[in-house]
């Protein structure tokens, strides 16, 4: 229930993006197990971004995980929420993210923040989750 005692409170609301329209990878690694940790700005996690993404995620909230499609493909439960810097990525992080090592995760996110320029001392918040449940599966 909500705090005012009416209708319960819909989940917090997240989708990870892929490198086009069509690419559901990431929410794919979610309901394999692979991926359990995401990264981003400290100024982009504390914003919404649209109806499918609440941002602000805190331990414990249950959020929904939305394809590409905006289909609801899974639920999980943020368990941590810490910022790191990108010089010094921990491995729980990488090995989260479904990385090989923390040179790889600096890759990919240099790519993927462009045009940000993101140095050794430059802040990002890494929600780490688990899978609470399945909701539509991949074929």
């Amino acid at each position: 229930m909500s705090a005012e005692g009416g209708m319960p409170a819909r989940c917090k609301r997240l989708t990870f993006w892929g490198a086009d329209e069509y690419d559901d990878s990431l929410p794919r690694s979610v309901i394999a197990g692979r991926k359990t940790v995401t990264a981003d700005t400290v100024e982009a996690y504390y914003q919404p971004y649209g109806e499918y993404g609440d941002g602000s995620y805190a331990p414990g909230d249950l959020i929904e995980v939305y394809d590409q499609q905006r289909r609801l493909r899974c639920r999980i439960r943020a368990t941590k929420v810490y910022n790191i810097r990108f010089g010094d990525v921990p491995e729980e992080v990488w090995r989260g993210e479904a990385f090989a090592s923390a040179e790889e995760f600096r890759g990919v996110h240099v790519r993927a923040l462009a045009p940000l320029v993101l140095h050794d001392d430059f802040e990002l918040v890494t929600l780490h989750f688990e899978l609470a449940d399945v909701v539509m599966p991949f074929d």
